[in-house]
């Protein structure tokens, strides 16, 4: 795809939005900061994600031989040569630049979505709101079971000779007399597809595609995470109401009545 064709494809896809109700964006982990709060001006640790546009690449639906109903979306950057002629074809169909990552999200209903649309951060997210966030955790590489599993080790007392951080027996000879399959074990400890839950959007950087998360996200720096609106029942910020006070014609503050047997 030459560049000419890569920014007439980018000038369609941003001007073609996805509808609001697709609630999701995939994006790279930038690093942390602080930031103030515009809603309470208390100071907050923050995740920077660099969010979309992520252009839709393909629709899903359940009446097609797919069999389900989901979108693929597209996020960053990335060289014709490293992508395969299917590839190709498929970005070239929605009048797309070819994209680093493809991931696919489901959806309750397709209607009113197509190829090409792009889905932007500040039309689906503002402050105030709750998100999920996925990534993949770091990886640390080999580790025994007191940092993989938490376990407690052993004591150190009474004659122990280097056995603090052991794992114990793993096995019985009275009924199986091998280790069960799933056992705990030292082994590869991290890099494992994770989400923080119900994480509040601070704030939102239309101009840059940006977008503030308290507290930490998994994944480095420059891995890719997907955000979407939480799973909890709770979806925005609840502002908290100054407690009213009751006045007489006159001005004056009306104290509310005892309850029944309490204590003057």
């Amino acid at each position: 795809m030459s560049e000419q064709q890569t920014s007439e494809a980018k000038a369609e896809g941003g001007a073609n939005k996805a509808p609001a109700t697709f609630r999701s964006i995939l994006g790279e982990k930038i690093g942390m900061t602080q930031v103030f709060h515009p809603k309470d001006n208390n100071l907050y640790g923050v995740t920077v994600i660099k969010a979309g546009p992520c252009p839709i690449l393909r629709v899903k639906t359940a009446d097609s031989k797919d069999g389900y109903n989901a979108l693929q979306l597209g996020f960053g950057a990335r060289k014709d040569k490293s992508c395969s002629k299917a590839m190709l074809g498929q970005f070239k169909a929605a009048k797309t630049a070819p994209a680093k990552y493809v991931r696919e999200i489901r959806v309750a209903d397709t209607k009113g979505f197509e190829a090409g649309q792009n889905v932007v951060v500040d039309a689906i997210f503002k402050t105030g709101d709750y998100v999920d966030v996925q990534g993949v955790s770091k990886g640390i590489g080999f580790a025994g079971v007191m940092k993989r599993h938490n376990f407690r080790g052993l004591p150190a007392s009474h004659g122990a000779s280097d056995k603090q951080r052991s794992p114990g027996s793993l096995a019985s000879r009275r009924s199986l007399g091998r280790v069960v399959p799933g056992q705990r074990m030292a082994g590869h400890a991290g890099h494992e597809v994770t989400s923080t839950i119900k994480i509040e959007v601070v704030s939102v950087d239309a101009e840059n595609n940006l977008i503030y998360v308290a507290g930490p996200v998994p994944g480095p720096r420059g891995g890719l995470v997907t955000i979407s609106e939480t799973v909890k029942n709770k979806k925005v910020r609840a502002e908290a109401k100054a407690p009213t006070v009751k006045k007489d014609k006159m001005g004056n503050i009306i104290k509310a009545a005892p309850k029944p047997g309490a204590k003057k």
